[in-house]
């Protein structure tokens, strides 16, 4: 097993700021060996950033057509393309590859399947056909955890809305962010999937992936942060962003950028353009046409042609590499994900300002870690002014406070940019794929179904019964003798809690009190003393078939 080569199919959503995480994924995986079919449209395709010659052979880039759907603007592939109103027939022609991949998952029989939050019907699909599905959130694990407890319930909504929004944030910038069918299709993909992948590491955010588990009762496995790779040196952009600086001192310049997403309406782009200059620092920004609403032309030649320290830069910029420059002190960022991952990855400090999504529970989280400030906004119409952004920039650059968060963000750097660590792991979510790969129809409906039952006595007696129905009934060698079937025994007897994670384990309740005896007529204390010696004979090699049939 552990020479096998994987085929792993990697199915993101049609947004940059998804395609680039999942990329890097599918890189760090095909550098191991295995064979990755990344499947997006043609567009999405054509914007990724060029791969490696070395692992072309391993990394296919295959293109779906993305299906016709009549209300979405022409050549509209992605996020980028399309209105956010007009987002929802996005997901409409996005649902429209469901039968394209669904013959090529027929016809390539790949090992595993990891999909975004968006293909809802993927998990059922993979699993009617055999093949386990990894559901991979991009986001931060505190992030999904908000999201998970935010949408329980009411109450727990309220709760959890309560830690985030103690500072002024208000309710609908936060709860609006959310919109109820996209986070349907999240829970469910996520209640279909086998594993859920999240992209963080224990080391900065462990109590968040432990909440993950217990909230979505599924594995939860940390694959590291996924820092881009390095942007390619020999783009003659870059010589000129060089040289701009390159004329500042040390620590000195603001790098301004929101992201591919947030829109700035122009009462936003003002206030933010004042503030830049109110805080008398030279400042780079990386401004994208969809990054504003076009009607403050007036304000953005002002601060094109009248400001003495500022740079616009309207085309693609590398933001790693001016992270990376001496001369840049701090980070005015919208805090998604991908941009707080690049900004600490260097040790820069963050300026947050968060605008929608994940990115309010980023910037509350790396507040708490104290790597950076939040921008202060109204608490009745959550609005910021020039006067908070200001005072915040200044803050980090010139204040006694910025120089103790500097201290932080730098030690952050040493877990964020420590590669070897970060590729750690990869590697052991890559191992489990190895070692749990080829799931049997048996297991998958197991699997399916763990996220819905609730695990009381009486569920988990029926599922031992219906159990040990397939183990008497099917191939047990090829069908249930893996490692992924074997935890997955572990994990219902030992690891289950009774309904909603109240009182204790079933472990605790049957097998723990109860000796194998055959006479106190529970059948899950039985099949697990059962299971327990079939296991030990799989381990030592000395299984066979008619040692289970008494189940």
């Amino acid at each position: 097993m552990a020479d096998k080569e994987l085929h792993i199919v990697v199915f993101p959503w049609l947004a940059f700021g998804h395609n680039v995480p999942f990329l890097e994924l599918a890189k760090l995986i095909a550098q191991k060996g295995h064979k990755i079919s990344f499947i997006s449209t043609p567009k999405n395709i054509n914007r990724l950033p060029k791969l490696p010659e070395n692992l072309k052979p391993w990394l296919h880039l295959i293109e779906f057509p993305l299906p016709h759907v009549e209300e979405l603007p022409e050549n509209a592939e992605n996020t980028l393309d399309t209105p956010p109103h007009l987002v929802p027939y996005l997901f409409k022609a996005y649902d429209g590859l469901e039968e394209p991949l669904t013959e090529f998952l027929e016809k390539s029989t790949p090992d595993w399947v990891i999909c975004d939050f968006a293909p809802h019907w993927l998990p059922p699909l993979s699993s009617k056909l055999g093949i386990p599905c990894i559901f991979f959130s991009c986001f931060a694990a505190c992030a999904s955890s908000f999201g998970l407890e935010l949408f329980k319930g009411k109450k727990s909504m309220e709760s959890a809305e309560a830690k985030l929004l103690h500072d002024g944030y208000k309710r609908t910038q936060v709860g609006q962010s959310y919109q109820p069918k996209e986070v349907n299709r999240f829970f469910e993909t996520l209640k279909g999937a086998q594993v859920f992948a999240t992209r963080s590491c224990m080391e900065i955010e462990g109590e968040f992936v432990k909440s993950l588990e217990s909230l979505s009762g599924k594995l939860v496995i940390p694959i590291g942060l996924l820092p881009a790779s390095p942007e390619d040196s020999n783009d003659h952009n870059w010589y000129t962003i060089l040289n701009w600086l390159d004329k500042w001192e040390k620590g000195s310049v603001i790098y301004v950028a929101f992201g591919t997403e947030v829109k700035l309406s122009d009462e936003d782009f003002t206030e933010i353009s004042v503030a830049l200059e109110l805080s008398g620092f030279p400042f780079f920004w990386a401004l994208k046409n969809r990054n504003t609403s076009g009607g403050s032309v007036e304000s953005q030649d002002w601060i094109e042609n009248e400001s003495k320290r500022g740079m616009i830069w309207r085309t693609w910029a590398p933001q790693s590499r001016i992270l990376a420059h001496k001369s840049v002190g701090a980070f005015l960022t919208h805090c998604g994900w991908n941009s707080v991952i690049e900004g600490l990855q260097v040790g820069c400090l963050l300026v947050m300002l968060p605008f929608q999504y994940d990115q309010w529970s980023n910037a509350k989280f790396m507040e708490e870690k104290k790597v950076g400030v939040k921008v202060h906004r109204n608490e009745h119409d959550s609005k910021f002014t020039r006067a908070s952004v200001a005072k915040a920039l200044t803050s980090v650059m010139s204040e006694e406070e910025g120089k103790y968060l500097r201290k932080e963000a730098q030690e952050m750097s040493k877990i964020v940019g420590d590669k070897q660590l970060q590729l750690k792991y990869v590697n052991e979510f890559v191992d489990y794929m190895k070692n749990n790969s080829s799931a049997p129809p048996v297991a998958s409906i197991l699997v399916h179904s763990q996220l819905s039952l609730s695990f009381t006595a009486a569920g988990l007696c029926s599922l031992t019964l219906f159990i040990a129905w397939a183990l008497a009934d099917e191939d047990r060698s090829s069908y249930f003798l893996t490692h992924r079937v074997r935890s997955l025994f572990i994990d219902v007897y030992e690891g289950a809690a009774n309904e909603g994670g109240r009182g204790p384990s079933i472990w605790d309740t049957f097998t723990h009190k109860y000796p194998e005896d055959r006479s106190n007529e529970d059948v899950a204390v039985d099949s697990y003393h059962s299971y327990k010696k079939l296991d030990n004979e799989v381990e030592g090699n000395t299984f066979q078939n008619s040692d289970f049939d008494e189940v």
